[in-house]
């Protein structure tokens, strides 16, 4: 096992720890909410977003401590969008990280109710950390709520809703996609820069890496939409096509959009040239990120 694969294994391993011990039990009333919090949240994902937390705290000498919150907090908002997008109003699907969706597993209200639990949740475990000063706290909540309010992630699904059997431009449908996917990745890596000492340029540079991966993904996800199957996605493939969804495969088609995936890694790599070694995991997440078979 490489260095870089026992790290992402370790760093796991932390993050669900964390996580179990910041969602509610299932001993506690509403029992079947806090079940179906957990079953949401728990045991599946590749955890990218605390990742790059931990990644990005790396590099500013942020604690694993302060780091633990920001990266609970972030996967518990992406858990809690995973859980509405793939309700009968949105995406409608019944698969996910191999298993039935929540709406399926238990049903329509209680996945509701579950998403609008997880963002509560989200910002309770971030509002009570002792890990962080009282200022960094105020920092990472803002930087959270903007990147899943109606100019980060929530906007950027009601585009993707609103444009379904239509033609977008290229500007638009980036536009769309930095904030439905990239808005959420980037908070990630700035929450975790903000754990720890870091000065306005060295924020810049890391915004400059988490605007490059943060596209990155969605390019990649697109890519894997059309030439992955549904055992190795975890997911129903081939959705946005049946859907007659609008992405960079309908758009550039696949090879400029494999070529577009690779020149964002490329950027992302530039990125970072000036914090060296320090900056070594968030690399490697890039090119997971870029290179990901699922």
């Amino acid at each position: 096992m490489s260095d870089f694969a026992t790290w992402m294994r370790a760093q796991g391993a932390r993050t669900e720890a964390a996580l179990e011990a910041a969602l509610p039990s299932t001993d506690t009333i509403p029992y079947t909410l806090h079940e179906a919090m957990r079953y949401a949240v728990l045991g599946g994902g590749k955890r990218v977003r605390p990742l790059l937390v931990h990644a990005a705290g790396e590099v500013v000498g942020a604690t694993p401590e302060a780091c633990d919150a920001a990266a609970c907090a972030v996967e518990m908002i992406h858990a809690y969008s995973l859980v509405h997008d793939d309700m009968p109003c949105m995406d409608d699907d019944d698969l996910r990280r191999g298993r039935p969706t929540v709406h399926k597993a238990y049903d329509e209200a209680t996945a509701l109710l579950v998403g609008d639990a997880l963002q509560s949740q989200a910002f309770i475990v971030l509002a009570q950390t002792p890990a962080l000063a009282a200022e960094a706290r105020l920092k990472v909540v803002a930087e959270l709520a903007v990147a899943s309010g109606s100019i980060g992630m929530c906007g950027g699904q009601a585009i993707d809703l609103q444009n379904v059997g239509k033609a977008m431009t290229r500007e638009a449908l980036e536009g769309m996609h930095r904030m439905k996917t990239g808005a959420l990745l980037r908070a990630s890596v700035r929450m975790g820069a903000l754990c720890g000492n870091i000065d306005q340029a060295g924020l810049v540079a890391l915004d400059r890496y988490a605007a490059a991966v943060g596209l990155a993904f969605q390019v990649v996800d697109d890519i894997l939409d059309v030439t992955a199957d549904t055992a190795t996605l975890g997911k129903t493939a081939g959705k946005d096509a049946a859907n007659d969804k609008p992405t960079y495969v309908s758009l550039l088609g696949l090879d400029a959009a494999r070529e577009l995936a690779a020149q964002l890694r490329t950027d992302a790599h530039e990125a970072l040239e000036g914090f060296g070694t320090r900056a070594g995991r968030l690399a490697e997440l890039a090119d997971l990120i870029v290179l990901r078979s699922n």
